[in-house]
């Protein structure tokens, strides 16, 4: 779900401006726009935001729990290059295959590991194995599941490492008041939590529908 909180105008300015988005991407976006399920996906100037940080962070594992049709994580693996490992979850078959698609035509099928299961049971299997640290992880599953994920992730990502969550501005509902629906406000807990948390440093960003990258120290 995406929603921008600039003008359309300023909005094609940046993009413009800043985002590359290369053929593969391009192909998958538009496929995806034709789902019915297509608010799922993160916007062309989050998918560059989030492939130019994994560059920087020089990130070389990347943990993703919700996939959708996989825009998110090719795009974290073009960030990531030849050398870097993704560990996916998701629970649809159905979504996921559009993502194996693109994941095999860019060169990184091969490098990429999808677990069609329960994220909370993938993440508990992936403790329990002591698996090598991630790098970088994004959160951007079911939302009432978001503080159990943080948690599993603060075990299996690096210290000085940083994962991000999605959704956190939630289309603007975040701040009226007039919105009390459960979703809601498990969104403005989670932000909470997260800004009050002395295990990490976060900093959240108006981009899509709100990302915020939570360093872990």
């Amino acid at each position: 779900m995406s929603k921008s909180f600039i003008s359309s105008a300023l909005q094609e300015y940046v993009s413009s401006h800043s985002v590359q988005e290369s053929d593969v991407l391009r192909r998958l976006r538009e496929e995806t726009a034709t789902h019915e399920q297509a608010r799922y996906q993160i916007s062309p100037d989050q998918g560059w935001f989030m492939r130019q940080f994994a560059a920087m962070i020089g990130a070389k594992r990347y943990l993703e729990i919700g996939v959708f049709t996989g825009y998110s994580s090719l795009s974290v693996m073009l960030g990531m290059g030849e050398k870097g490992y993704t560990q996916a979850c998701d629970v649809s078959e159905e979504y996921t295959s559009i993502a194996r698609r693109y994941w095999n035509e860019a060169g990184f099928v091969d490098r990429v590991h999808l677990t069609l299961a329960p994220a909370l049971e993938t993440l508990e299997k992936l403790i329990e194995e002591n698996v090598e640290p991630f790098d970088l992880a994004f959160i951007d599953p079911d939302k009432p599941n978001m503080p159990h994920y943080f948690e599993r992730c603060l075990k299996l990502v690096r210290k000085g490492g940083v994962i991000m969550s999605d959704n956190v501005l939630w289309a603007g509902r975040v701040i009226d008041p007039a919105e009390q629906d459960p979703e809601t406000e498990i969104i403005r807990a989670y932000n909470q939590k997260l800004f009050n948390d002395p295990r990490v440093e976060t900093v959240m960003l108006p981009i899509g529908d709100g990302l915020s990258l939570s360093r872990i120290l």
